[in-house]
C-alpha cells in the first residue's frame, strides 16, 4: 500500500503550529499574503477613489486651460498635448500621453488618476 502524504497542502498556521513555543494567538493575528478582500471591499475602495476624483479631464477634448489645471502641466506642455492630439489624432489610451515631449513616466504617474480618454 502506498502512503500519499508528500503533496498535501498545509496552511501556514498548521505548519507553524508545530514549532515549539508558537502560540495560536500570534499566528491568527498576522494576515497572510494570500488573503483576499471580499468583492464588497473592492467596491468600497473603488467608490472611495471616485469620491476623491469625481471628474477626470478628458485629454482628447480638454482645452489648454483645462489641461493647465492638472498638476505639473503648464501652458507650454498643454500646448504640446493639443498639438500632438491635432497632428496624430485622439489618444487611444491615457498611457499614450507619455509620447508627448515633456511628459515623463513620473509626471504621468501623478496624472494617471486625473485623466481619461473617454
Amino acid at each position: 500500500m502506498l502512503l500519499f502524504s508528500g503533496c498535501v497542502k498545509q496552511s501556514r498556521a498548521t505548519i507553524s503550529s508545530s514549532e515549539p513555543g508558537a502560540t495560536a494567538a500570534a499566528q491568527t493575528t498576522q494576515p497572510r499574503a494570500n488573503d483576499r478582500q471580499t468583492p464588497a471591499g473592492n467596491q468600497a475602495n473603488f467608490a472611495t477613489a471616485e469620491l476623491q476624483n469625481p471628474s477626470r479631464v478628458n485629454i482628447n477634448t480638454a482645452s489648454a486651460l483645462e489641461l493647465e489645471k492638472l498638476p505639473g502641466i503648464g501652458p507650454a506642455l498643454a500646448k504640446r498635448i493639443i498639438e500632438h492630439r491635432d497632428k496624430y489624432g485622439p489618444f487611444r489610451r491615457a498611457e499614450h500621453l507619455i509620447i508627448v515631449r515633456g511628459i515623463s513616466d513620473r509626471r504621468f504617474r501623478a496624472l494617471r488618476d486625473l485623466i481619461t480618454v473617454e
